[in-house]
């Protein structure tokens, strides 16, 4: 009796074994995809997008988590990126026009048939002035340079707000007053945006509206919608992140944005799948899924590829001064607004001129009247922290900072944050890793404004 006992708990214990390391392999199987996806991804936009060398991307940006020890392939001569861990691979392919594309679903062969349809402004920025391009003008502001100076140099060469700035630009009244990049950066240098491209979603939402093409506030028709609540659905609550769609923000696991950006092909349709969870308006979440599902309803009313890319490079790009700014696409094709635009500091800080200016920039008016204040206004369920694509200081959460200040905030802490009542823009890019050197964003931001008498 004592051997068939001693039996059945080996075997007892064998089959917990196999379950177990059977279990693990399949979790760790489906993490793969985002552990390889990741670097493959971001490393294909630094080189390609960005210029920069693939040691300083996996030194600096890539050096965390799992993430480091994936083993990363740049090849120059079909312009890819491959990485690998364990038995997991993935692939990002750089196409001119698009930028970089996680292959995911489509054929590598498919996916490099497809040419970008439109063309980039040809006009020479260095030979135009500010803000439409970059002949800086000889005058300042009333601000204290010196003690502006001293701010940039705290942040650029002692990491004294303790996150590493890649780029930093203050402009005041119209005018830059600070600009410094770290020596491998310059004002050419595309930054990734990271979620900083939801505002800019915003920015084309708004001019669908001038055009008469939207009305932000009826339902949109996705026809797998129609059968439940998601059929209330409109582009103000996608745009105010009050969908009530199923959603999991968290980017520490498998959650459902990192399974959007490095396992799914096409994002809009792996978030509009998403079950309701709340009625319509009712409840706020942050949801990078919704913006996607934005810029798919775009390009569906646009109805033309040629047109849909032309839109965001001629109604907004090439408007602003932002003509060498890259806004790459999922591997269907719909522009990543959620997460995924690569420009120059001087292109954000342009960026943030156009809302500062109340629509207009160089005498044109881009976006319609109200847009701003709509943008600006408090979602009802968001305890004023959050607006339409940019976040709102109402609440507070930079008590250094003016109640009217707004932001673009973007992962990793890539920041536009525009305050009207002190006329000043200001740009910070670059990687501020957590928890441990979180940038100090509100005391850089108290002594910023300390600099303007």
């Amino acid at each position: 009796m004592k051997r068939i006992s001693v039996k059945r708990i080996l075997w007892t214990v064998l089959a917990i074994l196999f379950v177990g390391i059977g279990y693990g392999a399949y979790y760790i199987n489906s993490l793969l995809p985002i552990i390889t996806g990741y670097p493959a991804k971001y490393l294909c936009s630094a080189v390609f997008v960005s210029g920069r060398e693939q040691a300083e991307v996996e030194a600096m940006d890539l050096h965390f988590s799992i993430i480091k020890y994936t083993k990363n392939v740049v090849s120059l001569r079909d312009s890819s990126v491959t990485s690998s861990f364990l038995w997991g691979k993935s692939k990002a392919i750089y196409r001119k026009g698009f930028g970089a594309t996680l292959l995911r679903g489509v054929s590598e062969v498919d996916l490099r048939k497809i040419k970008f349809p439109t063309s980039r402004a040809t006009s020479n920025q260095d030979t135009i002035t500010w803000p439409m391009g970059d002949v800086m003008p000889a005058k300042t502001t009333n601000i204290d340079t010196v003690k502006l100076e001293e701010v940039t140099e705290k942040l650029m060469d002692d990491e004294g707000y303790n996150g590493h700035a890649f780029a930093f630009m203050v402009v005041h009244k119209g005018i830059p007053v600070a600009e410094a990049y770290q020596p491998e950066f310059n004002a050419k240098t595309r930054f990734l945006s990271w979620s900083m491209a939801k505002s800019f979603t915003n920015a084309l939402a708004g001019i669908m509206v001038k055009e008469n093409k939207w009305d932000i506030n009826q339902p949109v028709h996705i026809p797998e919608w129609q059968t439940d609540q998601r059929k209330n659905i409109t582009i103000n609550n996608l745009m105010q992140m009050q969908s009530g769609l199923s959603w999991n923000e968290d980017y520490g696991t498998r959650s459902d944005v990192t399974q959007m950006l490095y396992c799914q092909s096409d994002f809009a349709k792996f978030t509009s799948d998403q079950p309701f969870a709340f009625p319509a308006g009712s409840h706020w979440y942050y949801s990078s899924g919704s913006v996607n599902v934005v810029n798919y309803l775009m390009r569906k009313t646009i109805g033309n590829d040629k047109e849909y890319y032309d839109f965001a490079q001629k109604r907004l790009f090439n408007k602003i001064g932002m003509a060498d700014a890259v806004f790459e696409v999922d591997a269907s094709g719909t522009q990543v607004g959620s997460s995924y635009i690569y420009a120059t500091a001087r292109d954000y800080a342009r960026f943030g001129m156009l809302y500062f200016q109340d629509g207009t920039f160089n005498g044109e008016r881009i976006l319609p009247e109200g847009w701003v204040k709509y943008t600006t206004t408090p979602a009802s369920a968001s305890n004023g922290k959050y607006g339409s694509l940019f976040w709102l200081n109402q609440s507070k959460y930079f008590p250094a900072a003016p109640d009217d200040m707004y932001s673009c905030n973007g992962h990793d802490g890539q920041q536009i944050f525009i305050i009207p009542s002190k006329e000043l823009i200001i740009v910070l890019l670059g990687y501020s890793p957590k928890p441990d050197r979180v940038m100090k964003f509100n005391e850089l931001l108290g002594d910023i404004l300390e600099a303007i008498q």
